[in-house]
C-alpha cells in the first residue's frame, strides 16, 4: 500500500487571536464555514451524501478512523477550530487553507479549503507521524 506522506510542510498556524476584532472575525468565519467532506477519505458514507458514496483511495487517511461519521459533528469541528483560532496563515478568497481541531479530545484532524468560493472544507485525521499532530493538540488544550 502507498503510504501517505505526512501533511503538507508549508502549512503555517496563525497566531493565536489577541484582540477582540480577531475574535469577531473568526466567529464570522465560523458562522458561514461548510463541510463537504471527499469520498476519497470515507469508507462508509454516514449521513455526508457524498458522489459517489464512498471511495476510499490507497495512500488516503480515511475519516472513519477517527469516528466521525456525523455530518454535523464535522461542521461543528471545523467551526470549533476557526472560533478557537486554528487556521492558517494561507488563505484563499478569505478562507484559512486548513482548519486544525480535535475530535473526542485525542484525535487531532485537519481540514483543507475545497472551495474557497463557498467556504468548504473535507478533512481528515492527522497521523501519527505528522509533525503537526502535537501543534494541534497543544494549541487545543491552550485555547
Amino acid at each position: 500500500m502507498m503510504r501517505r506522506l505526512p501533511g503538507n510542510p508549508k502549512r503555517r498556524m496563525r497566531d493565536k487571536p489577541n484582540s477582540e476584532a480577531e475574535r469577531v472575525a473568526l466567529e464570522r468565519l465560523a458562522s458561514h464555514v461548510a463541510y463537504g467532506g471527499n469520498p476519497s477519505h470515507k469508507r462508509d458514507p454516514g449521513d455526508f451524501n457524498l458522489s459517489p458514496p464512498s471511495q476510499p483511495r490507497e495512500g488516503k487517511t480515511l475519516c472513519d478512523g477517527a469516528g466521525i461519521k456525523s455530518h454535523q459533528v464535522a461542521t461543528e469541528l471545523l467551526r470549533t477550530g476557526i472560533q478557537r483560532g486554528l487556521v492558517s496563515v494561507q488563505e484563499r478568497n478569505g478562507w484559512p487553507q486548513y482548519i486544525w481541531a480535535v475530535y473526542n479530545n485525542d484525535i487531532p484532524v485537519e481540514a483543507i479549503l475545497e472551495n474557497s468560493g463557498t467556504g468548504t472544507y473535507h478533512g481528515y485525521p492527522l497521523q501519527n507521524d505528522d509533525p503537526y499532530r502535537a501543534l494541534v493538540l497543544q494549541r487545543w488544550k491552550s485555547s
